[in-house]
C-alpha cells in the first residue's frame, strides 16, 4: 500500500494483541492522528464479543469503543486488513466507519460476504483503491448494492473472486466512472468477451488484468 506521507503504523505478523492495543491506544487522552495502518496477516486481530452479538441494523450513534479500537483513528486514510481471517461481516460493519478513507485492503477474508461489502461501502464512501482478492463469498448482488457508494474508485482488485460474473463488470462500468485499473484475474465466471466489452465501455481504464479468465491469459494495457 502506498503511503500518503502521514504517520504510519505497521503490525508485524505474529505480534500479540498487547502490541496492537498499544498502537491503537490514545496518547495523553488524544487519539493518535494515524493516516496509514497496516495490519495484514495479524492473527491476533479479532472482533470484540459485543460487536458480534449486535444485529446488523442501522448503526447506533451512541456506540463508543471500549478499549483499543480502530474507531478511534478518525484521521485514517489507508488501512490494510489483508488475511485478518477472524474478522466477520458484523465486526467490519461496526468498525469500518471512515468517511475519509482512501485505500482499503480486505483481501483473503474468508468470512466476508455481500452483507459486509455493502456495510463497508456505506462506511467508507471515499475509497479510491480497494483490494478484495480471494474473497470467494462475494457475489453480483453485493456489488449491485455497493458500487454506487464508490464513485471515486480508481484501482480495484477482484482477482480470484470465484462467484462474480460479467454482471459485476456491468455494474462497475455504470457506477465507477473514475476507474483506471481493474484486476479480475482467476475469476472463472468472467470471460474474455465480457472483459473486452468492459474496456470498450470505459476507455479511460488504463489496465485490465484478466489472467486465465475464460481459459485465456489476457492483460489489456494502454
Amino acid at each position: 500500500m502506498y503511503s500518503s506521507g502521514g504517520p504510519t503504523a505497521v503490525a508485524e505478523p505474529g505480534h500479540g494483541g498487547r502490541e496492537l492495543a498499544r498502537a491503537l491506544g490514545p496518547l495523553h487522552g488524544v487519539p493518535l492522528p494515524l493516516a496509514s495502518l497496516r495490519l495484514a496477516y495479524c492473527s491476533s486481530l479479532k472482533p470484540r464479543p459485543e460487536l458480534e452479538h449486535q444485529d446488523s441494523g442501522p448503526k447506533e450513534s451512541s456506540l463508543q469503543p471500549r478499549g483499543p479500537s480502530l474507531l478511534v483513528l478518525q484521521a485514517l486514510q489507508e488501512l490494510d486488513l489483508t488475511a485478518c481471517s477472524k474478522l466477520t461481516d458484523a465486526s467490519l460493519a461496526k468498525v469500518l466507519q471512515f468517511p475519509q478513507l482512501r485505500q482499503l485492503s480486505l483481501s483473503l477474508l474468508p468470512a466476508l460476504t455481500d452483507l459486509g461489502l455493502v456495510a463497508v461501502a456505506r462506511g467508507c464512501p471515499s475509497l479510491e483503491r480497494l483490494a478484495l482478492s480471494h474473497c470467494g463469498r462475494l457475489s453480483d448482488e453485493g456489488w449491485a448494492q455497493a458500487a454506487g457508494s464508490w464513485p471515486r474508485l480508481q484501482h480495484l482488485n477482484l482477482s480470484s473472486c470465484s462467484q462474480l460474473t460479467e454482471q459485476t463488470l456491468d455494474t462497475i462500468g455504470q457506477e465507477c466512472k473514475q476507474l483506471r485499473v481493474l484486476d479480475v484475474a482467476m475469476c472463472p465466471s468472467i470471460n474474455v468477451a465480457a472483459v473486452r466489452r468492459f474496456r470498450d465501455r470505459l476507455p479511460e481504464v488504463t489496465c485490465v488484468q484478466s489472467r486465465f479468465v475464460g481459459g485465456a491469459d489476457l492483460t489489456l494495457t494502454l
